[in-house]
């Protein structure tokens, strides 16, 4: 039986190299079309240590043209390409967008979130979004897949299952390996500006921030920080619990039979180095009295990425959850 023919978009990004690579050695579905603006016509194979000896980057015009015929199309492209893309694509195939083009729901939030107007507000209505452990029974058979955003997938999974437990605001601090802020070089991601200091930066206007608060029904305040290491985020999550709140409870009902989320035993127990190169979420908290403090750690290249596309991928093409997903990458 022929495998499902997979085309990526945007595919020399450091989450694009990492879907590549996934996609590459999933032994359910087939790459067939790579697409890149910096490595055109160079070979995939040489790019990523994978053997695909026939397979060379196209260009994005030629990469899009010939993704419409495939089975599924995953676009590791920025926000406003994958705007422009998405409508060309979903008439004829499956669409796992990694960006944040489709994953608000208010169109008018997009001015203010991503810099651009969205135009197209009936596929933001139809956009399923891909956070498996929250919204399985969606994703199945979805045309078009709204990849969640880094911070918003570990924030949600740490968050989702306490909701009705907590009173008041959540108040979110997290910290991302420099993989986040993409591939492209700038001063300000160099690693003299970066090696020995930690910072925040969007403190309050970060655009994950309404990704979150649409996903948990309520208000949080976030604020991101840049650490010097290449890969991972730690979320540590706080708020006041109601009397008689039973946390365990509610994240063991919520996840028992997850294969990528891991209950550590309390908030000290929960690392970057648990979850790095995994499409695992590790979560773990602590109680005192009343007060709440709940750590979840991901991969932002892998659960916060690519893995998490790959997972959406199998259950929109009805194969087990868990294909492809099992070896561990550190590249970068």
């Amino acid at each position: 039986m022929q495998r499902p023919t997979i085309a990526i978009l945007g595919a020399s990004g450091y989450a694009g190299v990492e879907l590549t690579r996934l996609i590459a050695l999933h032994p359910g579905v087939e790459l067939v079309v790579a697409g890149s603006d910096r490595w055109t016509n160079d070979s995939v194979e040489a790019r990523i240590g994978v053997s695909l000896p026939k397979l060379k980057y196209a260009a994005p015009e030629r990469a899009l043209e010939h993704a419409a015929s495939c089975s599924a199309v995953l676009l590791a492209t920025p926000a406003e390409i994958s705007h422009d893309y998405v409508p060309r694509l979903v008439p004829t195939t499956t669409v796992i967008d990694l960006s944040g083009a489709f994953r608000l729901r208010d169109a008018a939030a997009y001015a203010r979130h991503y810099g651009f107007v969205h135009q197209h507000s009936a596929l933001l209505a139809e956009a399923v979004y891909g956070l498996p452990e929250l919204g399985r029974a969606r994703i199945a058979g979805a045309k078009l897949i709204a990849n969640p955003g880094c911070y918003a997938t570990a924030i949600q999974l740490a968050i989702a299952p306490l909701a009705s437990l907590v009173t008041g605001r959540w108040i979110v601090d997290a910290v991302s390996g420099v993989t986040g802020a993409g591939r492209k070089a700038t001063e300000a991601m160099s690693f003299a500006e970066v090696a020995g200091d930690v910072h925040a930066y969007r403190a309050l206007r970060h655009q994950h921030a309404p990704e979150i608060a649409q996903g948990i029904g309520g208000p949080v305040t976030f604020v991101p920080h840049l650490v010097p290491i290449a890969r991972g985020i730690l979320a540590t999550c706080h708020a006041q619990l109601q009397p008689g709140a039973d946390v365990a409870a509610a994240y063991h009902a919520a996840y028992a039979n997850e294969p990528f989320i891991e209950l550590a035993h309390n908030a000290d127990d929960v690392s970057i180095h648990h979850v790095v190169g995994t499409n695992r979420c590790r979560i773990g908290w602590t109680i005192v009295g009343d007060e709440l403090v709940t750590i979840a750690a991901i991969d932002n290249l892998v659960k916060g990425a690519a893995g998490q596309a790959v997972q959406n991928l199998n259950l929109a093409l009805g194969l087990p959850e868990t294909t492809g997903l099992v070896l561990r990458s550190f590249h970068p």
